[in-house]
């Protein structure tokens, strides 16, 4: 049984070069539990490989990053991640969920029941027996995002998650990252769409060029940005070479 959460998630001094590239440079943040983070900023700036830093998808090449529970195996135990287009198996939607179980060696005469749980959260109950790959590309959402909470994660990790969906999609994946953090996991989040920002966020963090230049209450950042690329994001102008000035 889970007695401590393995948040707040710390970033110190973090920086990623790729290539011979640098494409993080020296992020520092504290993330805590509770409020939903949107991680926000033009193609580019290092939204995603900021959040596989996080997940521990990649490494930094200096900098740490600090899970206040307990770093490496024990940390990785309660965190999941969705990305953009999820890979699926050649399995039903039931199969694919119990799959993340049996990755996850949970009890045998468990599953049965978490997974019928994780379904109806997900509005997947009705086909469950159709094989994934046949799915529309929302319901590969749902069904990815059924997948990623049958684990019970502290924090979940979303990349982009209904950037390839039509509205009716997007409004049915939103209410499910709703109803997951409503049972209290953290949502950490990378979108585009400013209006799904608006409707989600609590906190926004606004990186440019690889840099984290905001990190701020999200009612507070949507009405008064404090950054000139922030403004200029907000304004729907096209960031490439802005310089990170904080606005008088």
């Amino acid at each position: 049984m889970r007695t401590e959460t393995i948040l707040p998630l710390e970033m110190r001094d973090v920086c990623l070069t790729l290539g011979g590239a640098a494409l993080i440079h020296r992020v520092s943040f504290t993330l805590r539990a509770g409020p939903r983070t949107i991680i926000l900023g033009p193609n580019g700036s290092g939204k995603s490989l900021l959040l596989r830093l996080c997940h521990g998808l990649l490494k930094p090449s200096a900098g740490t990053v600090l899970w206040h529970g307990g770093g490496g195996k024990t940390a990785s135990q309660y965190q999941a991640m969705v990305f953009q287009r999820p890979v699926m198996l050649r399995r039903s939607v039931t199969a694919n969920v119990a799959y993340a179980l049996a990755l996850h060696d949970a009890p045998k005469e468990k599953r049965g029941a978490v997974i019928a749980e994780a379904l109806a959260l997900t509005g997947l109950n009705a086909i469950a027996d159709r094989p994934a790959r046949v799915l529309s590309f929302g319901e590969q959402q749902k069904l990815a995002l059924a997948r990623a909470w049958v684990l019970r994660p502290q924090v979940l990790f979303l990349d982009e998650p209904t950037a390839s969906l039509d509205p009716a999609a997007t409004h049915a994946v939103e209410k499910i990252i709703e109803a997951i953090h409503a049972r209290g996991c953290k949502i950490i989040m990378t979108t585009h769409d400013l209006g799904q920002a608006k409707r989600l966020a609590d906190e926004v963090l606004f990186f440019n060029q690889g840099r984290l230049i905001e990190q701020t209450r999200a009612d507070a950042f949507f009405e008064k940005p404090q950054s000139v690329p922030a403004q200029a994001f907000l304004r729907g102008e096209l960031l490439w070479n802005e310089t990170e000035k904080t606005v008088p």
